[in-house]
This record gives structure tokens, sequence and C-alpha cells, in this order.
């Protein structure tokens, strides 16, 4: 029995009922906790109610609670249905002038008391919990999910009530273990059981029968007390009598103290644990989130300096690499991403580890700057599919650092690929190969935006330790970590600790500490302002030197940096890189179209010395000979006005795999593809051209390759996205619209010779049974409504097969449809006749 709001005795409200009494501004707080109610949008409160009891929808939502909120849906799931708040506060703070058992941990039972409204008023917005304070109901779904049984005691390590364990026990062995408890015998095993629950739920009766027991059987009820709650006995349903009892286990068995729960296993009702517990219902309670301190305090502007000079780093890595990957696109692996020996040479060449160099990688391939680049390929020599920069890369090298870096950071944030993954065995035992598939993980982006939340949430230059950040994330979500691997880590510890690695690599931190631009970053602010100031100033100019090498004494503007790596080789990085020229990265740089004369003026202008004369001579010495030797497709041939030049090439036996032949004076026909004439002539010291079709002299830029357009990855979603204000505000208002029509109090349906006989007198709209009428039944009270101004409630059909029911105001009936002001759109629609079910006039009084 509860009260009505006027204090009177009243039947309970359902589900529906309490969500029809909330105001539109609740209903859209629940709609935004739980957008997966949405889909599609629920025809009225009916149907909501029932999709809130979907067991799918409430563990999503239970997966969003924290660790105190889910703790008071635990405790309501181990009480009666229909508990007052003050059971949720006993269970979880001991009732008071109880004595608690030794085991718990101590709790501020003040603490509890102001955590509690709260955790109370989170359940009530997701719709998990309902009813007045003085008869709580958790949701279906929720308390089957959440009650502790024998096989699942959950967080709380409980056992099943009395009652639930002795459910199919024969009324005979009831009885023994009422007359074994010192109880009167009762009629009936309902009875029965209300004596027994009764006997173990008043404290003073319950411990003077503990009292009698035996010192070994105390301690077997200590063992389970905080669970598990069973254990194993041989014979466990044997009928042990407290005349028979033996042992401490039967001793308990004898008085219902511990219940069989199968052939060899007895567990300790729940009643009687709760007891022993000195009535808690969790051995630790945590009604607030532990207090996150720095560890270590750094300076704000050092960790700034480090981030931004990180952060400069991370757009010129990723700019390497995928120069790199232009010139060597290497191959795509049959299930997807790259082998091993490809990580490895990109590792070499990035002069990190393999697993920076997959971090790197997946940064690439998430911002859509590296993609494959299809089957299709404009080398011949190249067969299959290669990964390659994309035309976005292009485009992202001519933007400002501070605009690069913002486009990796918000992608790593976003990022469902984990590239920490790579290198671990899958489901087969196969290692994960980087930018392959099953690397996405759904609560990556949600853990790396916690972590730096957290930081965020400390001093400027305040520094975590990983562990208290883990404590927190615990606190906030317990139940999204996932399961546990053989090391004992679950995927949750794992992504903290990559975040914390990747965000220094990033420079989203710096020395461990949050970066004022990533504060500004995670506000979604721009962080430019905060970052450009930080950053390198790059330069103009390098420092040539007579030994043939080039020092940049810092980074360079990105057209330097490229021009200079197209005719040297990076010889050594750091806080100076060197450079050297070579014989072959000046042929490079003519093959890419580069004149003798472009190269003198191009050092001449970059360079704060003069440019020494051994490079001017090797300059000379490489222009001189290239292009003397030129290469077409026969399969290949070698053209040269020099005769001796090309009977030298024929001669030469390292020339054999070529099969050349002497078509003219001038001509030598090869049975090789152009680009292998090319590779090996340039290997025996010659300084070949590639020809066209025409003649003409064929330039070829070598890291010219790029994919077609390709987007950047979607990152997999975990559930629906929030929707936002204006779609919340549209749901709530077509609900409210399909309620009313769903329950509009009507008089008695048309009838008709196929209608279904409604009964006398005002009714509530059944939504699982639309009004029935004949279509000229019903056409004639639509006709009616048109000339009298009546409103209408009809049932309708739609296209798709989906039936809803509406309240109309007939405005036109001709030509098979129905014009009306449609209630639940707010809008005029247009209805098809053939499609109303059937239609009744509405009691508006």
């Amino acid at each position: 029995m509860t009260t009505e709001p006027n204090g009177q005795p009243g039947r309970a409200r359902t589900l529906a009922e309490e969500l029809r009494a909330r105001s539109d501004d609740a209903l859209a707080t629940l709609l935004r906790l739980r957008p997966d109610l949405l889909n599609p949008v629920p025809s009225d409160l009916t149907q909501l109610s029932a999709r809130l009891s979907s067991r799918a929808s409430a563990l999503r939502a239970l997966e969003r609670l924290d660790r105190f909120t889910l703790q008071v849906a635990e405790a309501l799931a181990a009480a009666p249905d229909g508990s007052p708040d003050t059971v949720a506060r006993d269970l979880l703070a001991g009732p008071a002038r109880v004595k608690p058992h030794p085991a718990a941990q101590p709790v501020e039972r003040a603490a509890v008391v102001a955590a509690l409204p709260h955790a109370l008023a989170a359940l009530r917005d997701r719709a998990l919990l309902w009813g007045p304070d003085s008869a709580l109901r958790l949701v279906i779904a929720v308390r089957e999910a959440l009650a502790p049984t024998s096989a699942a005691p959950g967080n709380t390590r409980l056992g099943p009530t009395l009652a639930e364990a002795t459910l199919g026990m024969s009324p005979a062995r009831l009885q023994q273990l009422v007359t074994g408890a010192g109880l009167p015998g009762t009629a009936d095993p309902v009875t029965g059981v209300a004596a027994l629950t009764g006997l173990f739920t008043d404290r003073k009766r319950c411990a003077a029968l503990l009292a009698q027991a035996p010192e070994a059987a105390l301690g077997v009820l200590d063992k389970l007390v905080w669970g598990p709650p069973t254990g194993t006995v041989p014979d466990a349903g044997r009928p042990v009598t407290a005349a028979d009892a033996r042992s401490p286990v039967e001793w308990l068995l004898a008085r219902g103290l511990l219940l069989p729960s199968g052939p060899g296993t007895v567990v300790l009702p729940r009643e009687l644990a709760l007891h022993l517990r000195g009535g808690r219902s969790h051995q630790i309670v945590e009604p607030t989130a532990p207090t996150l301190v720095p560890t270590v305090e750094r300076d704000p502007q050092a960790v700034d300096s480090a981030a931004a000079g990180q952060a400069y780093t991370a757009v010129r890595t990723v700019e390497e690499l995928l120069d790199f990957w232009g010139l060597q696109p290497p191959a795509t692996l049959r299930a997807g991403g790259v082998g091993v020996r490809d990580l490895k040479r990109t590792a070499l060449t990035l002069d990190g580890t393999e697993q920076q160099a997959a971090f790197w990688l997946e940064l690439a391939y998430g911002a859509g700057l590296l993609a494959p680049d299809g089957e299709s390929s404009e080398s011949p020599a190249r067969i299959g599919e290669v990964w390659a920069p994309t035309p976005a890369y292009d485009f992202w090298l001519q933007q400002p650092i501070t605009e690069r870096w913002e486009l990796l950071a918000r992608t790593w944030l976003a990022a469902t690929r984990v590239a920490g993954l790579t290198g671990a065995p899958d489901a087969k035992g196969k290692a994960r190969a980087p930018l392959g598939p099953e690397l996405d993980r759904v609560l990556a982006p949600a853990t790396r935006r916690a972590v730096l939340e957290l930081l965020g949430q400390l001093p400027p230059g305040g520094v975590a330790d990983p562990a208290a950040l883990l404590a927190v994330q615990r606190w906030q979500r317990p139940l999204r970590g996932g399961a546990a691997g053989p090391d004992g880590l679950d995927l949750r510890d794992q992504l903290t600790g990559w975040t914390l690695t990747e965000a220094e690599l990033l420079g989203v931190t710096g020395r461990g500490a949050l970066a004022a631009h990533s504060r500004a970053l995670l506000a979604g602010e721009d962080p430019g302002p905060v970052l450009g100031p930080l950053l390198p100033r790059p330069l103009d100019h390098v420092i040539l030197q007579p030994d043939l090498t080039a020092i940049a004494p810092g980074p360079l503007l990105t057209p330097l940096s490229q021009a200079l790596a197209l005719c040297a080789e990076i010889e050594s990085k750091g806080g100076a890189t060197v450079y050297r020229f070579t014989a072959e990265s000046i042929r490079r740089a003519l093959d890419a179209g580069r004149s003798a004369a472009d190269l003198h003026v191009f050092l001449g202008q970059h360079s704060r010395t003069p440019v020494p004369q051994p490079l001017s001579y090797l300059i000379d010495d490489v222009a001189r000979r290239h292009g003397v030797l030129r290469v077409g497709a026969a399969s290949a041939y070698l053209r040269c006005d020099d005769s001796g030049l090309l009977a030298e090439v024929l001669a030469d036996r390292r020339t054999v795999e070529l099969r050349l032949r002497l078509l003219a004076p001038t001509v030598l026909a090869a049975q090789a593809a152009p680009e292998t004439v090319l590779a090996v002539l340039r290997t025996m010291g010659y300084a070949p051209a590639a020809e066209s079709a025409d003649g003409d002299l064929l330039i070829t830029r070598p890291d010219s390759h790029r994919t077609p357009h390709r987007s950047a990855p979607t990152p997999v979603s975990e559930g629906p996205q929030t929707p936002d204000a204006v779609l919340l505000g549209a749901a709530v208002k077509a609900i409210r619209a399909g309620d009313r029509a769903a329950t509009a109090v009507r008089r008695e349906t048309v009838t008709g010779p196929a209608a279904n006989r409604a009964p006398q007198g005002p009714a509530r709209a059944d939504t699982r049974q639309l009004p029935r009428t004949a279509a000229a039944d019903t056409l004639a009270a639509l006709q009616t409504a048109v000339m009298l101004g009546e409103r209408m409630w009809i049932g309708y059909i739609n296209a798709e097969g989906l039936a809803s029911q509406r309240v109309i105001d007939p405005v036109k009936v001709e030509g098979g449809f129905v014009t009306a002001f449609d209630h639940h759109a707010e809008k005029l629609n247009t209805f098809a006749l053939h499609r109303i079910t059937g239609v009744a006039e509405l009691d508006e009084n």
C-alpha cells in the first residue's frame, strides 16, 4: 500500500505513470543520459517505459554510474522491492548502534547520508529507480542484473534470500529446519519460511541462536560472511536434524543457518549474512571519490616549454615518417596493416622504438594523412596495394605548425584505434600488425580524456601517480574496465599507461604534467594562441662545410627542409641536424627536375657560408654525366649518341640479367623493365635518365607517390551519440503528443461490421490495440467530425507498416484522404483513408 500526495492510501504508480508526471526537462535529461532509448523515438511513454526495462539498455546505463551510486543500486537490489531510502542508508553505513563486523572497513555515516540523495537522484534521472523515497523500486532489468545469487554474488558477495534458497525444498524438511532453530512448527511452507526469515532478521533472537553454536561452527560462518557465500560439503542435501548433528557444518545445516545449493555445495542465506556483517551490504563503502594529489610539482613554465618542444618534434616526426613512406611505400599485408620488417625499418628511420613507430603510424592514419592506395599503381614494377601519404598530407604541410599539431592532438583524443595493442596476440594467437584490424577499442577515447581531465584538476605543473589516476577512474566508472588479462591488468589499466606515454610523445604533457595549451584543447578552445609563442622559431639557413656536409643549427622551415632532404642525406639528428651530399643524392635532385644551376643558386641563398668548392665540383660532375644514357620501354631500351659508351655497357658482365642486344649503333634493347635497367646501370656507376615515349627527358619526383583521395577512418562508436538540445526537444514533444493520443479519454468506438465493440462509457486507450471500425463507418464519422468541428482519435498504419494512434482535428475529407491537424506532429497532415484502422470520439468532458 502506498500513499497519494494528499496522504491518503492509494495504488502504486507504474513506471509509465511516473514518467508521465515528470517535467519535459526531466524527460530530456533522461534521453540525454540514455540516448539508446531514442532509436527510434518511442511513440509514447508506455513504450519508453518498456525500453527502460530492457536488459541491454539497463546494463549500458549501469556502466556509466560511479562506484557509490552503483553501490546504492546494489544495496537496493539486495533489499526487498519497495524498501525505503533508510534501508539503503543502513545497508551501506550500517544500522545505528549496531557494532560492525571486524573485517568491514570503517565508513563515516555522515558521508553516506550526505552522498545518498545525490546517488538516488542519479538513478532516478536515468530511470533505473522509481517510486517515492518511502518505497523505492529498481527497474526489473536492474534488479535482475544486480540481485546477488549463489552463482553470481556480485559486488556485495551476498547469497540468495532464505526464501530463494529453500525454493523447491520439501515441506517436511522445511519443518525440520523450523523446529531445529527452536521455533514452533508452522502450518505450511510459506509461514515456515516467514518464521525463519523473521528469526534471522531479528538481531536479538538471531544473536541468541548463534550464541548456542559451537566455536567451530562460528568459524565456518566467518569464512563465508564476506563471500563468496558458498562452500563445498559432501552430500549437502542430506536431512540432518538438530539431534543428529555431529559436526559444525551439520549443526548449521540442521538449523537452516546453511542451506544446500547443490548436491555438494551449501550457501549462507542473505539475511544471516547481513546479521553477521552488522547490517552492511558492502565490506568497503566509498561515498566519495579518492582524493587526487600531485606527487611532484614542477615549474609550470618549464612544463609548457617542454611540451611545446615535444609538440614541434611530433609534427616533424610525422612529416619525416610520411616523406619516407612516400619514397618507399610499404606493401599492405593480405590481412591488413604492415609487416614487421617494414615496422622495424620505419623505427630505425625515426630513431625510435617499434612501439613508438606504431603510434606515429596510427596517428597519421587516424588523421587521414596516410592510407592504402588501392590495387592500382602508377608504377608497372609494383603490383598490389601499398601504404602512402594522401593528398590531405600536402595540404597539411602548408598549414602553420600549431594547426598541424592540433589536428594530430584532436585525432588522438577521439581515436578508438590503440597503437599499444600492436604486437599483442589476437584471439588466434597471432601478433597484431600496426595499421591492421582488431586495434579498435571503444574505451580508449573516454580513458584518454578522463586521464587528461584528472591531470587538469591538479595545479599547473602538478604530476600525478598513475596508480592514483587509476583509483579515481575505477571509482568514477567501476564497470568500464573490462576483464583482467594474464598480467592482472584490465584494458583500462593498460590504456591509462599508454595514455600517459603517448601524451608525453605528442606534447600534450610536459615532464608528466598537463601543459597550458592542452588545457585549452580539452576545453574545446583553440590551443594555437597558447602554443604558438612557445614553439621554436624555424630557421631559413644552414651552414655548408668543406667535407660535403651541411649543418642545420635548429629546426628548418618546411620548404627548406624538404628541398635539402631531396639533394642530401640526413646523417645525424638532434639539436642540430647534419646533412651529407653524395653523388646519389645529387642525382636524386637532378632526377626530380633540378638543374645544376638551380642547386648552386639554392645552396648559395640558404647557406651562411660560401658554397665549398668540393660541393660545387660534385654537383657539376654529376650533372655532366646525368642523362647521357637514356632508358625507355621496349621492354626497355638504351639510347646514347656515344656508340663507344653503349659498347662498353653491352660488354659489361654485370648487365647479363638485362639481356641486352644491339639494335643500332646508338640503341640497345633490353628484356627487362625500365625501372630495373635504371637500377642496374646506377649500381654500375652510370647516371642514366628515363625517357618518355616521345623521346623527351622524363622528369619524375621520387617523393611524388600519393594515394587517391581518402577519408580519415571514423572512430568506432560505443553507442548512440548524445543528442543535441534540438533533437531532445523534438523527441520529448513527439513522445508527449503520442502519449496524449494513447491515453486520451474516448467515448465508445464507432461500431460496424468490422469493428471490435468497446466497453460502454469512457475508457483509456490501449496502446497495443488500435481502434477498429468498418471503412464506411470510419468515413461517415470523419465527415461528421468535419461538419461539427469535433476532435477524433484514430488508429493509423503508415507506408512502412508501423502502427500508431493519433488525435486529429479533421478539416477536409475528399479523394480518399483526410486533411487534419495532427496533435502528435503539431502540424497539418494528410492521412490516407485506407490506412486508418478505425476512429473514436474523444470525451472532452
